[in-house]
């Protein structure tokens, strides 16, 4: 198994991309603190987890808040006395609509949680990593931050500043041996899927997939296996890299 005694932690892990990150790392060995802001979805995926013979615990909380992610460490630490892997998953966005309707609130709030959220899982998960000169942060992003499109203005800015952010994270990191990497997804089967096509009409869907060269939407499982890749031992040499992960769409 690639990830075996390993400690990870999945922010927004209640569904979709990070459900289907935090079961594969289960799979591959790994001991999962499940975090998502919906307690519920967080519990679910951990008993999931639990009941096929992997190792969960469900932590529940608000990425964007520094309580709840000092938490969230401390959790990890006191549940599997280690953490090794740090995946910050969680995103949200705002409709596709012109970048004027969207309402100062939702601004704030999508740069709260897809930007705000690597400052403080670095700044909870950076000590201990460094203390044992060890870690590994994923990014996932959008390829959204690569490859702008209209009508998703702010949601494309807060990826591509996320993008850039762990990348300078692992520049400044190397030196303790902590890494950083990105994944770009395509947009997949989320509840997310709605927002990013404005409006969820069979047309609208075969517009946005004719984009994807592979023909079709990204599967949790194609994420998840790029980030078991930069958690593993195999990515040791590999530092501050974007992977997109998105049927060719970028090209």
């Amino acid at each position: 198994m690639r990830l075996n005694d390993k400690v990870a932690i999945v922010t927004g892990a209640g569904s979709g991309f990070g459900e289907g990150i935090a079961k594969r790392y289960a799979e591959e060995g790994a001991r999962v603190v499940v975090n998502d802001l919906n307690a519920h979805g967080a519990s679910r995926v951990a008993a999931q987890i639990n009941a096929a013979g992997g190792r969960a615990h469900a932590v529940p909380g608000d990425v964007s808040r520094d309580a709840d992610v000092a938490r969230l460490v401390a959790t990890a630490l006191a549940a599997y006395g280690d953490l090794h892997v740090v995946v910050n998953n969680a995103g949200t966005t705002h409709r596709n609509q012109p970048m004027l309707d969207v309402s100062e609130d939702e601004f704030d709030r999508i740069y709260r949680v897809n930007v705000k959220s690597l400052f403080l899982t670095a700044k909870h998960a950076v000590p201990h990593f460094r203390a044992k000169r060890d870690g590994v942060f994923v990014t996932i992003a959008s390829t959204a931050g690569v490859r702008p499109r209209p009508g998703l203005t702010w949601y494309n800015g807060s990826k591509g500043a996320a993008i850039v952010t762990s990348r300078s994270m692992a520049a400044e990191l190397a030196k303790d041996n902590i890494r950083v990497n990105v994944i770009n997804p395509v947009a997949g089967e989320t509840a997310m899927l709605a927002q990013f096509m404005g409006e969820d009409t069979p047309e609208t869907r075969m517009r946005f997939v004719a984009s994807i060269p592979l023909g079709r939407l990204s599967k949790p499982g194609d994420i998840a296996a790029a980030a078991v890749f930069f958690a593993s031992d195999e990515a040791a040499f590999v530092t501050g890299a974007c992977l997109e992960v998105d049927g060719g769409r970028c090209v």
